[in-house]
């Protein structure tokens, strides 16, 4: 098995699919501008009155409509050559709402920088508007973060601010990248999502912060990396030096101190966005804290690589499908690692633990099994598998760089409508890194449908539980709840999102379009309330060979 370290590298830098059938032209964005208006209705938040209706597409907005016709700007990007770690920086929430200020923590060598918060979207194609500018600032070299010899944690809670930002009206809801600029070359990120608590959009996407913190190796240490000795234990898998708490109040190290927004979140953010859709967000951190946020809306999306949940947003997640809403969970290993958050100097749910190993977590034997860390949700002492949640299970991962084809099962279902696609037709380049596959369970769902059901060559991947022929699968696949009849769908693809980007070199046959169908299917279905009372899902496991697989 190829270590941790690995495959949290394994974000693509571009699609490179090639689609082996006759593509249907794609109407996802070309019908979003000249669908007409039905079901019409109007909701108030603290962002002001918003018109929404149902097109082919998903629930539109017209706030959201009019946001992305506001002037937009590509001066939100850093180029390849610039040197992030010239200018790094962290705010003091991962989340903010109308009324609050936000404080920043900087370090350069720089004499001077500013800040530029941008709001990402679509803005007729430049991606990002900018909607607050800092004063020139005093640039200072920050004191050295600390490291806490018992866990490895890397904390910089001794910063000083170095400047506020108030988060004023001008701030509409959304996932913000705040650049850092000291001239020239020197620039970064730091990421922001500004959530409205009155929100009763239609759809919420929850940002991953307790995945990616947990991927931080900022200062030398994450969940899956460390440096030097082991500490309370040595064992090789997981590494051994490894960080056992992380914290927040820390710059990221990766995507320019983005970490991976840009290709795990922003391509369906932009989707999204492009189309005038319903949407609002927070982030994990937020709906761990507010659990019952979900039910202001009527579907969830979990974005790529969505493996860190605590408990109090696993039951989230649980209560919500209990009471109709829908949940997408776009990436595989959804649910996989076990966090729970805990408060630092700087504010609450700001450090993260996760000690993989529930002997050595302090809460063993103290405090209830659903709090203790052990190497996964699966493991002793929580024992609880997303399996019944997410309707199938974690199964591996391909090397880096390798895709397969996601291969169709099941055509006649409502989330190939409009393809073009039979039975059998592949889709070179779609699945890649991690991937889930259906199981023969008492956790399955008795109703589960399965949608794709694509194989793996086990030469091409490390594989998690039973195998076929050397080999295993990964499985899209779909679920209503009996009592709600809430839909549940897992794509059992780690770069379903990544795949939402526009294809690179001109290629005509690529399989952006029609997966931006098969999505715009998906979300247009979820927005209409509980899934199951338009299309309640049958079991075809029957008709899947191998059984069980």
């Amino acid at each position: 098995m190829s270590s941790d370290a690995t495959r949290r590298r394994r974000h693509r830098g571009a699609l490179v699919a090639l689609v082996a059938l006759v593509l249907v032209a794609s109407p996802c964005l070309a019908a979003a501008q000249t669908t007409t208006t039905t079901s019409a209705t109007t909701t108030t938040t603290s962002s002001g009155a918003s018109a929404t209706w149902l097109s082919p597409n998903g629930e539109r907005s017209s706030a959201v409509i009019a946001q992305n016709q506001l002037p937009g700007t590509a001066s939100w990007r850093i180029s390849p050559h610039d040197v992030p770690t010239a200018i790094e920086g962290f705010a003091n929430l991962t989340a903010a709402q109308p009324g609050q200020t936000v404080k920043f923590y900087v370090t350069t060598r720089a004499k001077h920088f500013r800040v530029v918060a941008y709001r990402m979207g679509w803005y007729e194609g430049l991606g990002a508007r900018s909607v607050w500018t800092s004063p020139i600032e005093a640039g200072r070299v920050q004191p050295g973060c600390s490291v806490a010899g018992t866990t490895n944690m890397v904390s910089c809670a001794n910063w000083d601010v170095s400047l506020t930002m108030p988060i004023s009206t001008a701030f509409f809801p959304g996932d913000y990248l705040i650049k850092l600029t000291a001239g020239g070359r020197v620039q970064s990120y730091v990421p922001l999502t500004v959530w409205d608590p009155l929100s009763r959009a239609t759809y919420v996407i929850v940002n991953r912060s307790f995945v990616e913190q947990g991927w931080n190796t900022f200062g030398g240490y994450s969940f899956y990396e460390g440096r030097g000795p082991c500490i309370l234990d040595t064992m090789s898998y997981p590494v051994c030096n490894r960080a056992r708490v992380v914290s927040f109040d820390r710059p990221y190290d990766t995507g320019d101190g983005a970490a991976d927004f840009l290709t795990n979140e922003y391509p369906l953010v932009e989707f999204c966005e492009r189309l005038g859709l319903d949407v609002t967000y927070v982030t994990d951190v937020t709906l761990s804290e507010h659990p019952n946020l979900l039910l202001n809306h009527k579907v969830m999306l979990s974005l790529d690589h969505d493996e860190s949940w605590s408990y109090a947003e696993r039951m989230a997640a649980v209560n919500a499908v209990a009471k109709g809403v829908n949940i997408v969970y776009f990436g595989a290993a959804a649910m996989v690692r076990h966090v729970r958050p805990e408060p630092s100097p700087l504010g609450p749910e700001r450090e993260l633990v996760d000690y993989r190993d529930g002997a050595e977590d302090p809460l063993s034997g103290i405090a209830g099994p659903m709090q203790v860390t052990g190497n996964t949700w699966s493991s002793p002492p929580s024992d609880w598998p997303p399996t019944a949640q997410i309707g199938e299970q974690y199964s591996g991962y391909l090397d880096p760089g390798v895709t397969v084809p996601m291969v169709v099962a099941d055509a006649s279902s409502w989330v190939f409508r409009g393809t073009g696609l039979a039975n059998g037709s592949m889709m070179p380049g779609v699945i890649g890194s991690d991937f889930d596959h259906a199981i023969s369970s008492t956790l399955t769902p008795s109703n589960l449908e399965i949608l794709a059901h694509s194989p793996i060559n086990g030469s091409l991947a490390a594989v998690s539980g039973q195998t076929w022929a050397g080999g295993t699968y990964s499985d899209m696949v779909y679920f209503t709840n009996p009592n709600s009849h809430a839909g549940v769908l897992d794509t059992g693809n780690n770069i379903w999102i990544a795949d939402l980007r526009a294809c690179t070199g001109g290629t005509p046959d690529c399989a952006a379009p029609i997966l931006r169908k098969i999505t715009s299917n998906i979300l247009w279905l979820f927005a209409q309330g509980p899934a199951g009372y338009l299309e309640p899902s049958v079991s075809n496991a029957a008709q899947i060979l191998p059984l069980g697989s």
